[in-house]
């Protein structure tokens, strides 16, 4: 709750289990995370409600047959879309994405690569966790490669190869497994 107060948000890696209400609207997805805007004294505001929708919707160019679309009938990319569209009608300033595009076709990953990218124009803070090596190189302006909770390594845009990444992701395992060896050794 305080991350999501500060403009801090997450696009969860499973959106159907995390991401979405998948028995809901797209209309109720959106809007529930937004009841405190949406809401005077305790009653739901549904111009502002259908304004935001539709205003979101149009903005991410949902592809639904409308508003009350149940959210289990659109495509992975839509469904991602409308994970990310309730956080920014919150003005979020950072939106964290947990592997993106898990589970969606390739016309889907290019738009969520566009939406993320039009975010950072935007200046909205994209950070994105992948373990997909061609996305990592390809679209991040900053990469942190973490083994074992710990950073291993930093790179800038253009810097990163496979090598030097999985050199530092498997940095803390290497060490194990020659301090294990070692052991042994000495115990000859």
């Amino acid at each position: 709750m305080d991350a999501i107060a500060s403009g801090i948000v997450l696009a969860p890696e499973d959106r159907k289990k995390h991401g979405l209400c998948i028995r809901l609207s797209v209309r109720e997805n959106i809007a529930l995370p937004n009841l405190d805007s949406l809401c005077g004294g305790g009653v739901v505001n549904r111009a502002r409600e259908k304004a935001m929708v539709s205003e979101t919707i149009k903005n991410l160019t949902i592809r639904l047959s409308g508003p009350e679309a149940n959210a289990s009938s659109l495509s992975g990319g839509n469904q991602q879309k409308v994970v990310v569209g309730k956080w920014l009608a919150r003005n979020s300033k950072v939106v964290i994405f947990d592997e993106p595009t898990r589970g969606i076709d390739v016309a889907a990953k290019v738009e969520i690569y566009n939406l993320m990218n039009e975010l950072k124009r935007n200046g909205i803070g994209v950070m994105f966790v992948s373990s997909e090596m061609p996305e990592i190189i390809g679209f991040a302006d900053r990469i942190l490669v973490m083994c074992e909770g710990r950073v291993t390594g930093e790179f800038m845009s253009g810097e990163a190869t496979q090598d030097r990444i999985l050199e530092c992701a498997t940095q803390f395992e290497t060490k194990k497994i020659n301090l294990e060896y070692q052991g042994q050794e000495e115990a000859v």
